[in-house]
């Protein structure tokens, strides 16, 4: 009977504490739904409280309401968190019903500000502006920049922590991803389709590439960079992936247009003029990888990661592609047309000036180009320190002069012949001497070569001149009038079989002319000298005028223009 009792009292107690908790708590809920009206009510007008639709009477974000848009917040998230204690001791309560209509409204509300904000402050929120305001934006500029991105976060803060987060990132997703692709659109970026680039013809397409440069470059160090910073403040409360689902939801489906459209690119016909292009884009998406791995790092953007990978395998392939069709293009042509006076050959002049750009990208290419090709017979005798782009430059250069010996068979003429090896040749090495061709193949490369023309010389001027040079012999046979004779109508037939040969470059021109004066001039003066021979009419030439006439050769079918004729001079020794 005692226990009855006792138990009977203890029940009771427990529930006169209950109904007294329950009391307080639908006392205090009355209390900030009290205050929390009186505020609201400032800002939406009475009568539409309880409508669909409803005004505002003013921005509640505004710089003179700032004060009041800090304590409308307070008293929605008062508001929550009263609701929360509420339905933990009386989830019935009829003061819940008042609360939630009340915290329906505020939302709906803090969502149009929202709105407003995002849009109407597109100058303050633009991504360039607020990835680059600490130096370019004036001081004013920056106060408003970060007020508004202030007024953006207090009310994310606060929708997501009442429970309305979806309607938040809805709003913000919208906003922010029609802003990244008109940005987009405005530095003329097109997302084309694979069937329109490859029906693009080339000069449309360079044009394309060229602005696809820019607007990549600066898409992903402004655009997406200042959107993944205002992105990052806004949501700064929330958790990490909150923040990264907003930025990638926004940016991804932008930056994987932009680098499908390089793939679609690789993947289009490859002709050897599109490497240059094709190897800017893949070094610029190489510069820019550690920015594009930091902004798009997290689980929710890997599709960006895996597209940027898989177009740099594209590209690379499209590299090596046209390398290879170069080089086949080399081992094709077949032309038989031979080169006047025996100057430099248009195929010569074509795959040097195609090969100086190439040693221009030796960095990129050392990334594309792993594996060296097949070496050629001078690098397996010095295969130690050849690089896979070394191999490969070397390799075409060999082509090409495998050609050009080639070609220089065609002339009738041997002499002819050695002329157009030494041109072709030297155009070849003062190439690679003059350009960055010398660091990729290196200084050995080069005088291995020199000594190439210096050869071809050599033997030319021994075809050329030679034979003349040997009736400058003492000879009991002949006389030294005959000698002095047979020299000049030699010299006049070499003079005038070289009347339209070329060296086009000068300081060669020079060389070779230099080394002829030297073998010539002082044997035959002394050839003179010593048989104290007078020159007759017709007979001989003057030896200062050796030189004179050595001067004129080798400018091709029109001379130096000094118009000179060869004819036996009249002057004595």
């Amino acid at each position: 009977m005692v226990l009855f009792t006792l138990s009977t009292t203890s029940s009771s107690s427990s529930k006169l504490k209950q109904h007294s908790h329950q009391s307080f708590s639908e006392s205090l809920m009355e209390h900030t739904i009290e205050d929390a009206e009186s505020i609201i009510h400032r800002w939406i007008s009475p009568e539409h409280v309880h409508s669909s639709s409803f005004c505002f009477i003013s921005s509640l974000f505004s710089t003179e309401n700032r004060e009041e848009a800090k304590r409308f917040i307070d008293a929605v998230t008062t508001l929550h968190s009263g609701m929360i204690r509420l339905i933990s001791v009386n989830p019935t309560s009829m003061k819940l019903v008042k609360a939630e209509n009340l915290m329906r409204i505020s939302m709906t509300h803090l969502s149009k500000e929202f709105y407003r904000i995002l849009k109407s402050n597109r100058r303050y929120l633009d991504p360039e502006s607020v990835s680059i305001r600490s130096s370019k934006a004036s001081d004013s500029d920056s106060d408003s920049d970060s007020n508004t991105m202030d007024d953006l976060k207090m009310i994310a803060d606060c929708m997501i922590s009442s429970g309305y987060s979806k309607e938040c990132f809805k709003i913000y997703k919208r906003i922010r991803k029609s802003i990244i692709n008109e940005a987009l659109n405005q530095l003329g970026f097109e997302n084309l389709t694979f069937s329109q680039i490859q029906k693009l013809e080339w000069e449309v397409m360079e044009k394309k590439i060229r602005k696809w440069l820019r607007t990549t470059t600066r898409a992903v160090n402004t655009l997406f960079s200042g959107e993944q910073i205002l992105s990052d403040h806004v949501f700064s409360s929330s958790s990490s992936t909150i923040r990264e689902s907003a930025f990638a939801e926004i940016t991804s489906q932008t930056a994987l247009a932009l680098f499908t459209f390089p793939e679609k690119m690789a993947k289009c016909r490859k002709s050897p003029e599109k490497i240059f292009l094709t190897l800017d884009v893949y070094q610029t998406i190489v510069d820019l990888l550690p920015k594009i791995n930091e902004l798009f790092s997290s689980d929710s953007t890997s599709t960006v990661r895996s597209q940027v990978d898989l177009t740099l395998v594209n590209l690379r392939e499209g590299v090596v592609s046209m390398i290879d069709e170069f080089e086949s293009s080399i081992s094709k042509e077949s032309s038989k047309s031979l080169i006047s006076g025996g100057g430099i050959h248009q195929l010569t002049r074509y795959v040097m000036n195609f090969i100086v750009f190439l040693a221009d990208y030796s960095d990129t290419l050392s990334d594309i180009i792993s594996k060296p090709s097949l070496p050629s017979p001078e690098e397996e005798k010095d295969s130690g320190d050849s690089s896979p782009v070394k191999s490969r430059i070397s390799r075409l250069i060999l082509f090409l002069l495998c050609k050009i010996d080639a070609k220089s068979r065609l002339y009738n003429d041997v002499a002819l012949s050695y002329l157009f090896l030494i041109n072709n040749v030297n155009y070849v090495v003062v190439k690679v001497r003059s350009s960055n061709l010398k660091t990729v193949l290196s200084e050995d490369w080069v005088k291995k070569h020199e000594a190439k023309v210096k050869k071809y010389v050599a033997k030319f001027e021994e075809i050329v001149w030679g034979e003349m040079m040997t009736s400058l012999s003492d000879d009991v046979t002949m006389t030294a009038e005959e000698g002095i004779k047979r020299f000049s109508d030699g010299f006049e037939e070499a003079y005038k079989r070289q009347t339209g040969w070329i060296v086009p470059d000068s300081k060669l021109r020079d060389e070779i002319k230099r080394s002829v004066g030297m073998m010539i001039i002082p044997r035959y003066s002394g050839f003179c000298e010593r048989n104290r021979v007078r020159l007759l009419e017709n007979v001989g030439f003057d030896p200062e005028d050796i030189g004179n006439y050595l001067s004129d050769l080798y400018f091709g079918s029109g001379g130096s223009g000094s118009g000179s004729s060869v004819h036996s001079s009249g002057s004595s020794v």
